[in-house]
């Protein structure tokens, strides 16, 4: 391929990195606020608010209007519209569909820098593969939002449309990290493993904190630390893990028995515990400022989940629980952006053959 500068052909001028990063963070916050809307619209059981997908009702807002509610009860008879449950599932949707076209201006500033001849990784930014990335993650959670809706609150399906959420605001701040979006945090070099068994650890919790909403499992004991006063209550691990269960008609309000929701959720406080003690060793591990503030998320994470049971489930502490565990994830992906870069900025030492030599004869032979 013919170089573009050598034949004459116009540069393409490359983007700002304060234009790149502050696209990241303003998708960084977009898409926080898209996963605590998503946690809310699960927990008032909005996410059948709107029958259809991606309108409501066949109109792109809410029906109001007498002609509009008449049009909506003949397309959807069984869906009566209530606007107390479609709103949030609305609002959610457009909000969603923002930080998609969000994720497409990310890649294209991305394109531009690059294509004006920035190096792919290193002090000129990151390259396009994260951006591509992002966009593809984005269509598919699309899909995934759709199938929510007509597979009618399928567990399978919202536990993965909740982990695609995470999963693009993890990456967005991943990609923020990489433009300078923070001064680089402090770490101790050779975390990075440790780092990324936390992270698993952490990610196989949030599933099973999507797996325990989306089966309405939350409250399936109402004491802690004990279940209805057992420590081994009666559970059946076989039915609450089935994920080849059948699809349909509904899920709204949970499909399962109450000894299925019991083993769920004795299996999210286990994986609390765990997360609990891997993410405190880490943070010991680190130390400093770093170290102090991932203690105090994962704490107060835990807090939270206390308070759901002993508080019976209220609105804004389950909500808060859904943003601690995305604000949990980001500062591991901190972490480990620290643990992967310390020392990056330092100088290799010479290789051994451009060292200078030390005439050990000299003193081997001075006088005694």
């Amino acid at each position: 391929m013919a170089d573009p500068l050598a034949s004459g052909a116009p540069r393409v001028a490359a983007p700002s990195r304060s234009a790149e990063r502050g696209l990241a963070l303003a998708g960084v916050a977009l898409a926080a606020l898209v996963v605590a809307l998503g946690a809310y619209t699960r927990l008032v059981d909005a996410g059948l608010g709107c029958p259809d997908w991606p309108g409501c009702y066949g109109f792109i807002t809410v029906p109001a209007s007498a002609q509009e509610l008449a049009a909506a009860e003949a397309r959807f008879p069984d869906a009566p519209v209530e606007p107390d449950k479609a709103w949030p599932e609305m609002v959610h949707r457009y909000f969603a569909s923002g930080l998609g076209l969000l994720t497409f201006a990310v890649l294209a500033l991305a394109w531009r820098r690059t294509a004006a001849g920035a190096a792919p990784s290193g002090a000129r930014g990151p390259g396009r593969g994260l951006p591509m990335a992002l966009v593809v993650l984005v269509i598919v959670q699309g899909a995934f939002g759709a199938w929510t809706v007509t597979l009618k609150l399928w567990p399978q399906v919202v536990t993965a449309h909740l982990l695609g959420g995470f999963a693009t605001l993890g990456l967005l701040w991943v990609h923020a990290l990489q433009l300078g979006a923070v001064k680089q945090p402090r770490s101790r070099p050779g975390l990075a493993v440790a780092v990324r068994w936390v992270i698993a650890v952490v990610v196989a919790q949030v599933a099973l904190g999507g797996w325990t909403s989306s089966n309405y499992a939350a409250l399936a004991c109402p004491d802690f630390p004990l279940c209805h006063g057992h420590l081994a209550p009666p559970m059946d691990f076989a039915k609450g893990f089935d994920i080849f269960q059948d699809i349909g008609p509904n899920y709204l309000g949970g499909a399962l028995s109450s000894e299925a929701r019991i083993a769920i959720q004795v299996t999210h406080r286990i994986g609390a515990f765990i997360t609990l003690f891997a993410a405190a060793w880490l943070a010991w591990r680190v130390g400093g400022a770093l170290g102090g503030a991932l203690a105090g998320i994962v704490a107060a994470q835990f807090g939270l989940g206390l308070a759901n049971v002993w508080l019976q489930l209220p609105l804004a502490v389950a909500t808060l629980h859904n943003a601690g565990a995305a604000t949990l994830l980001l500062a591991l992906l901190t972490v480990h952006f620290a643990a992967t870069t310390a020392g990056a900025g330092q100088p290799s030492p010479a290789p051994a053959s451009e060292r200078p030599r030390v005439d050990r004869s000299a003193s081997s032979s001075r006088p005694a």
